[in-house]
């Protein structure tokens, strides 16, 4: 059966499907304006790699990572193309796309610390599934439990603090009712920031920091001291990767939650937070953390040790954030307004799918279509392609 990538095939053609290839497609995917944090310049573009997974059914399931070489990753597009074609692809090649759970876990196996690379092939299986089955990943993950999702808008590093307020003015009347404001270059800066946010919306929104991990437990200390008159929702990553322990200390010293983003990449360094309750609450984000398959299980763990789940991405094209959406749309609980939407919420100049996914009033819909639901533009991919 010749099936098309958006029509359910037939059962035999389910049973007998088999991995035929996969392929990398690099992107410099462009900022509107460089996208500056606490550590490194600002960024112009971000480091995207589309995966496709082939079939000899015709069908192709696709994922996304980045390649961020910031905050512990070390990862680069040319080192993803490789660990993916020449370890990953050998894996795959003749197996049946259904078997997500055994080639994940091999995949997992045979190269530690490799999520950044995981993410799109694991992503990209269940794109097939939901493709051939005809129905949307978030039926595959358990069904659907919401039609939306509330998000987060970042407020990054601006020149000046009117500028800044300008920016949360502008996500302020498409809806958005949670910030997170980017710290930890200078403290006066980051106060007065703070505090210019809340005179402006008092109340009305709810209001984290985010440090990217440049901070000593002195200088956090000193300044998440400083914010707490600003009711600040969580402080996120104030600390080092590597220092669990220092969280754990800081947690105790001071009155607002902390939240682990960039220190909670695997099951074990999750766990380890929670038994040193170094956080309340942890982000995940597609490739930091492995995508879909890997994540459903971090979510699992935070969710038993009573811990807040951030849904998070790197600034991400509509598959990406597709992918965190459909988790989103499957759990049954409470999340944390999430910052899995920034690339589509106005951070990046283009995006490479037909119908890109956008916020309405501060809320990102649930994807139905089958698979993730997008569909990749051709001439996008091209012209944005880069050589590796």
């Amino acid at each position: 059966m010749n099936a098309m990538n958006d029509i359910a095939v037939s059962t035999n053609d389910r049973n007998t499907v088999k991995i035929t290839e996969i392929e990398c497609i690099p992107l410099n995917v462009p900022f509107k304006v460089p996208f500056k944090i606490s550590t490194g310049a600002a960024r112009p573009v971000v480091e995207t790699l589309i995966v496709k997974v082939h079939t000899d059914q015709g069908v192709t399931g696709i994922g996304e990572t980045q390649a961020w070489r910031r905050q512990g990753s070390a990862e680069t597009l040319a080192g993803q193309i490789n660990v993916i074609k020449n370890h990953f692809e050998p894996q795959l090649v003749g197996r049946s796309p259904f078997d997500i759970a055994s080639i994940m876990h091999g995949l997992n196996e045979s190269m530690y610390h490799s999520q950044y690379s995981q993410a799109p092939v694991g992503d990209a299986l269940y794109d097939i599934v939901g493709k051939m089955l005809g129905i949307p990943v978030h039926q595959i993950l358990g069904g659907k439990t919401r039609d939306s999702v509330r998000i987060a808008a970042v407020l990054t590093m601006k020149g000046t603090v009117e500028s800044l307020v300008e920016s949360a003015d502008e996500f302020f009347e498409r809806g958005f009712r949670h910030f997170v404001l980017k710290i930890g270059n200078d403290p006066m800066s980051d106060l007065n920031n703070a505090e210019a946010l809340r005179n402006r919306f008092g109340h009305e929104v709810a209001l984290r920091v985010d440090a990217n991990a440049a901070l000593d437990y002195d200088a956090a200390l000193s300044l998440l001291t400083k914010l707490e008159p600003f009711d600040l929702e969580t402080a996120e990553q104030p600390l080092a990767i590597w220092d669990i322990d220092g969280m754990a200390a800081l947690a105790k010293s001071v009155r607002m939650p902390l939240m682990a983003d960039e220190c909670a990449a695997t099951d074990h360094a999750v766990i380890d937070i929670i038994r040193k309750r170094a956080a309340t609450s942890a982000q995940t984000k597609v490739a930091k953390n492995g995508g879909i398959y890997h994540i459903r299980r971090l979510w699992h763990i935070l969710a038993a040790a009573g811990m807040g789940i951030n849904p998070g991405n790197h600034p991400a094209t509509s598959l990406a954030t597709a992918s965190v959406a459909h988790m989103c749309g499957s759990w049954p609980t409470e999340l944390m307004a999430g910052v899995f939407a920034v690339g589509v919420s106005g951070a990046l100049a283009e995006d490479i799918v037909e119908n890109p996914l956008r916020p309405v009033d501060g809320e990102l819909p649930i994807p139905d279509g089958p698979g993730l639901g997008v569909t990749l533009d051709e001439d996008a991919l091209k012209h944005l392609r880069i050589d590796i």
